[in-house]
């Protein structure tokens, strides 16, 4: 039988992951419209965020442990078809309570799909064409949470917020289908599963606990007065021993869910916290920027949407660039370029956001 076109796996696994990243920002600008549809404070819909992300961040890190127990393939398709499935449920949900649980099911089921879908890519490509590859991947990984509030705003807007979780049930089963036809696990992973994976009990729990605390502090401790509050306090001391005993645990385990002595490779570690402060920059203003636009501005979930579009755009045009360009430059000259650039632009960006807001909303009429 003819393998398929590496690229047509490139595009399944990058549709999968588009998805899931799409949903970490899709529901920002529609969080006013659940607060009043559901009878709750604006302060209370933020749990909607935090709940997804606590639990996507639990699963990330030891996806690819658990794809070593039990293949690839198979977490990865059950991943898709967990994630579609609790997206149905949290569009049919009728009270915050059970939106929240669905949201943790959503973030469980998302958690496994971006490693899964780079490992694929790495598997997939000769290391000549990776970068083209992972410049696919990229435009999905960077533009997703970019027109999330985009498109989340117009559906709600011109529909309800609840259909920012059905969307998902047509690409999810497409790509569940997909995924079963064209994906195979390479052999050496086909290998370790016969092998057996022990279960380290004791670095999952402080996993749990330690993400858990931090994420929440992070999104709690402004309304709560940071550490002036006992609550904040506490999650505050179980992040830290929970995550530092994390490291110290894992790095002398014979069986790690987490393999933290590869960050004694200089290039992974610098990669990973580049990578953490791209995140912080992204996110931290996908999430804030919508809730100011709305509630302090006075914008609908539509307008404050199109106000983060023009990012998208330039992001699609420039992802396939970069990635012929890793074929001709090297990697660490790209990077100072992008750093640099997002430097100007954070800079720019505080005294000429209100100006550029306000310019849209006027050629919108």
């Amino acid at each position: 039988m003819k393998p398929p076109n590496p690229w047509l796996i490139a595009v399944v696994v990058a549709l999968a992951a588009f998805m899931e990243i799409l949903d970490t920002s899709i529901a920002n600008v529609a969080l006013p419209y659940m607060a009043g549809n559901l009878g709750v404070s604006n302060d209370e819909s933020t749990w909607v965020l935090t709940s997804y992300l606590v639990s996507n961040a639990i699963v990330l890190p030891v996806s690819g442990w658990i794809a070593g127990a039990v293949g690839r393939k198979r977490l990865f398709m059950g991943c898709i078809g967990f994630f579609t499935l609790s997206s149905l449920l949290c569009g049919i949900a009728p009270s915050l309570g059970l939106l929240l649980f669905f949201r943790v099911l959503q973030g469980l089921g998302g958690g496994g799909l971006q490693p899964m879908a780079q490992a694929i890519l790495a598997d997939t490509f000769p290391p000549e064409k990776r970068g083209l590859a992972f410049a696919l991947y990229g435009i999905t990984a960077v533009v997703a949470p970019t027109i999330g509030p985009v498109l989340g705003g117009w559906i709600t807007y011109n529909y309800s917020w609840r259909w920012i979780f059905f969307i998902n049930l047509p690409v999810g089963l497409m790509t569940l289908f997909l995924v079963l036809r064209l994906i195979e696990d390479p052999p050496y992973l086909k290998a370790a599963r016969h092998a057996g994976v022990r279960i380290d009990y004791v670095g999952i729990a402080l996993l749990v606990v330690g993400i858990s605390a931090l994420q929440i502090m992070l999104d709690r401790g402004q309304q709560d007065d940071w550490f002036e509050s006992q609550f904040i306090l506490i999650l505050g001391v179980l992040a830290a021993v929970g995550l530092i005993s994390l490291v110290i645990w894992e790095w002398f385990a014979p069986r790690p869910i987490i393999d933290v002595r590869l960050y004694k490779n200089f290039n992974f570690l610098s990669a990973n916290a580049m990578m953490f402060l791209v995140g912080v920059v992204i996110f931290s203003s996908l999430v804030i920027v919508p809730q100011f636009l709305q509630t302090l501005l006075g914008y609908t979930a539509e307008l404050a949407g199109f106000v983060l579009s023009l990012g998208a755009v330039l992001l699609l045009i420039e992802m396939p660039i970069v990635g012929e360009l890793t074929t001709k430059v090297q990697a660490r000259y790209l990077i100072a370029f992008g750093w640099a650039a997002m430097a100007l632009g954070i800079m720019a960006w505080g005294p000429g956001h209100v100006s550029l807001d306000h310019l849209i909303v006027r050629l919108r009429g």
